[in-house]
């Protein structure tokens, strides 16, 4: 199938370019427009008892809380001077007038002690607003926010909808941020890597075609189903770091292959054939892996599936169609433009006279497989050290601290909580439904006497409905409260009454359990895909299974630091937060997805390679160091380019993706050297042949339907196969194989990649004559004087006899 791609794809070049000259424009007209569309919040379970408290409360009393919380202050002045007062009155009198507000309640109205700072310079006010959704009270916020200014007096906005408001604002302002720190250096490093400015130049047009696809894709499902904001950070962070990874594999892949003498379409055909057959399963298993997001209810997460699996997937198209299809047209001028740099010109040589088994990489794995065992004792233990902190982790739901501390959200919240009586702007509601008012004073008695209660309140009442708000010490997100709420939850209410617990703190434990419930679920769904594509990638049931495990190590370790550093408060004043104390859940829960998603794809990059020399050699041992040596340069710039990504995302002023940033960095740097380089060598070199074990009916099923990684499928071994004699399908003669070298062979790599790609500039010199426009066919085809399918049923069946061995 890859090979016929691969043809494909040279034939039919200028179409496809068009083809995504047409995304782009679509994307970044139409598509753009996604961020005018799309919701915030989305961290509640629609279907949880703080959820159903919501719509019943709304049903029976009408809708309640405060959308809009001003809060008005002055550094002289009391709430009772007129000069405070007078400036606040005519503001709320002005307010009052507005279409966009229902309803304003103020101390100069109603005067309860919660609404008046306990020095008296401060004072805010509840708005509520007339629209009928989330959409709807955004905007009417954003037309009404320059009314709620106060003459003379500070004033800060806080509540629900503000919220949601800055922190649309900050992700949006996040983004652009990360770009323009991340894309100068990402085009630095590239050149430094590439050694040319074209070839530098194709990581980032993918990357762009990923981002302003996923853009339209999320849009497209953003008109069945409400998606978050919070979804464009993931199609950023995710579209452009996979990108980056894809294209890098697909461009050094297809210079090796010019290097070793093919045709620029061959060349295509050879690098589909095998880099893209690793591409297509890395992009499957990473978005396999955001998809496990789908199975919350959560809208935050689901966006995020959605953001990510969009941005994934259209990354993995554009590197096996379009980039492809460009590499056609610049054949070997893909080198062109080429920077001088220094170090490359002394180590050239000496790189192709070492080949793959002298290189420095070649040389980590026999050190490795030498000493297996010290090594895998080794960086186990380093490992469990690091995710070590993970064993006390304390989970907490969101709040307006994952803002910027002087973000406006954020001081309403915290100075209501340190200045005013009560302490708290998120009581818990308690709606008894089907009492009588007489019936539900003796327990709202009962209430005031649980242990943790400040205070107890009727805020509405309407028949048999009654509204109760709860008052309590510390904050909404803190244990206190989410174990009021499941006292609250387990008192017996009224006779023939029924009781639902809602608000902040019930919110979050409705989170935590529905989380919790689906935890487990999400695990099997990524194992499940992982084990299946490894599984058809590689035909061996040992390979998927140890891929796994080596993903959670390196996760715990990723855990582990981001749980010293942000709920213990570690380098807080470096990275510009504020320690909470806690974790949220959905963080790591994303974190989950992402890094295990991002662990398989190095996965999948090394042992295609390894693989690939399996088969040609049948040697266990020199198989992972030819294939270390041929990916190891290839996954550390892969790597330091995805640092780069999330580094500039580490910047932003929202707390969460902070985390998620410094988490996959140290996931990335953990997994990219001692993962891959020394973990994975040293258990290949203990399990030896059975790396490559399947059963005998899973065997031939791979024979039959997998995804083999090789240079050429008519090509055969380069050794003897010892199971020749038992097939029923002779070999052909030597006579009838292609004379072309196969790709990857000894004597065959040059380095044409700076620091860490394998194929030589040296072989296409920088002011070499531009190839002129290929023919859709190769001048000379390897398939032609070998039956396609003939090849086939021979390469299953020495695959079945290595297997059967």
């Amino acid at each position: 199938m890859f090979a016929w791609w691969g043809r494909v794809v040279v034939r039919a070049r200028w179409v496809v370019l068009a083809t995504a000259g047409v995304l782009v424009a679509v994307g970044a007209t139409w598509g753009a427009g996604v961020f005018g569309g799309l919701t915030g919040g989305g961290f509640d379970d629609p279907s949880s008892e703080s959820s159903r408290t919501v719509q019943r409360v709304t049903a029976e009393l009408g809708r309640q809380g405060a959308d809009v919380i001003v809060l008005w202050s002055s550094g002289t002045a009391s709430v009772d001077d007129p000069e405070f007062r007078d400036p606040v009155t005519s503001t709320v009198a002005g307010l009052r007038q507005r279409a966009e507000v229902a309803e304003v309640t103020t101390w100069y109205d109603t005067p309860a002690p919660a609404f008046v700072a306990e020095d008296r310079r401060a004072t805010y006010a509840l708005v509520k607003l007339t629209g009928g959704d989330e959409d709807a009270r955004s905007a009417q916020f954003t037309a009404l926010r320059p009314a709620l200014d106060a003459p003379g007096l500070r004033t800060d906005v806080g509540g629900l909808v503000a919220f949601q408001a800055e922190a649309t604002t900050q992700s949006t302002e996040d983004i652009t941020r990360a770009e323009l720190l991340s894309m100068p250096v990402l085009l630095v490093l590239l050149v430094l890597i590439f050694g040319g400015l074209v070839a530098a130049g194709t990581p980032l047009l993918v990357g762009g075609l990923a981002i302003l696809g996923a853009f339209v894709a999320v849009r497209l499902v953003n008109l069945v189903t409400d998606v978050s904001i919070f979804a464009i950070n993931v199609i950023t962070l995710i579209g452009l770091g996979m990108a980056v990874d894809y294209a890098l594999f697909i461009v050094s892949r297809f210079r090796e292959e010019l290097a070793a003498g093919h045709g620029t379409a061959e060349a295509i055909r050879r690098t589909i054939l095998t880099a893209g057959r690793t591409v297509f399963v890395s992009g499957l298993t990473v978005a396999l892996a955001m998809a496990s997001l789908l199975i919350f209810p959560q809208p935050f997460l689901r966006s995020m599936g959605f953001g990510g699996m969009a941005a994934v997937l259209i990354a993995m198209l554009a590197a096996l169609t379009v980039l492809p299809a460009l590499l056609v047209v610049l054949g070997h001028r893909v080198d062109a433009v080429r920077v001088p740099l220094p170090w490359r010109r002394g180590t050239r040589g000496a790189r192709r006279a070492l080949g793959d088994e002298g290189g420095a990489w070649a040389r980590i794995a026999r050190s490795v497989m030498r000493r297996p065992a010290l090594y895998l004792v080794g960086v186990a233990v380093l490992l469990a050290v690091l995710a070590t902190p993970f064993a006390r982790i304390t989970f907490g739901g969101v709040d307006e601290r994952v803002l910027p501390a002087d973000a406006a959200p954020r001081v309403v919240s915290e100075r209501i909580a340190a200045e005013f009586p009560g302490g708290t702007i998120a009581p818990i509601e308690v709606l008894v439904s089907g009492a009588a008012a007489d019936a539900v004073r003796p327990f709202a008695d009962r209430i005031a006497a649980l242990p943790g209660v400040t205070g107890v309140q009727v805020t509405a009442a309407k028949g048999e409905s009654t509204l109760l708000s709860v008052s309590y010490p510390g904050e909404p997100t803190g244990d206190d409260a989410r174990d009021l709420v499941r006292t609250l939850r387990d008192l017996p209410g009224p006779a023939g009454a029924q009781v639902l617990v809602g608000g902040r703190p019930a919110a979050d434990v409705d989170l935590l359990d529905s989380l919790g419930d689906r935890l487990p679920w999400m695990a099997l769904l990524m194992a499940g895909a992982t084990l299946l594509l490894l599984f058809l990638a590689f035909g061996s049931v040992v390979l998927p299974v140890k891929a796994v495990l080596m993903n959670l190590l390196s996760i715990g370790a990723s855990f582990g630091v981001v749980v010293w550093i942000f709920q213990d408060g570690h380098l807080a004043g470096l990275l510009g937060f504020t320690s909470t104390g806690f974790i949220e859940p959905s963080n790591l829960i994303l974190m989950l997805a992402v890094l295990f998603g991002l662990a398989t794809d190095y996965e999948v990059f090394l042992l295609s390679r390894v693989r690939e020399e399996w088969d040609r050699t049948g040697d266990n041992t020199a198989s992972v160091a030819t294939g270390l040596q041929r990916t190891g340069r290839i996954i550390t710039a892969a790597a330091l380019l995805l640092i780069i990504v999330v580094a500039g995302f580490t910047t932003g002023g929202m707390a969460y993706i902070k985390l998620i940033g410094v988490g996959m960095i140290v996931a990335i740097v953990v997994d990219a050297t001692l993962v891959r380089a020394l973990l994975v060598p040293a258990t290949m070199r203990l399990l030896g042949r059975w790396n490559w074990w399947a059963p005998a009916p899973l065997a031939r099923l791979w024979a039959r339907y997998g995804l083999r990684e090789t240079d050429d499928p008519a090509d055969p071994p380069t050794t003897p196969d010892t199971s020749a004699s038992a097939s029923p399908v002779s070999s052909p003669p030597a006579s009838a194989l292609p004379p072309a070298p196969a790709a990857g062979t000894r004597g065959g790599s040059a380095d044409a990649s700076g620091w860490f790609t394998v194929a030589d500039a040296a072989s296409t010199p920088a002011d070499a004559p531009p190839e002129p426009d290929v023919d859709p066919e190769p001048a000379v085809d390897p398939e032609a004087d070998v039956d396609p399918e003939a090849a086939a049923r021979r390469t299953r069946q020495r695959d079945n006899a290595r297997v059967a061995e």
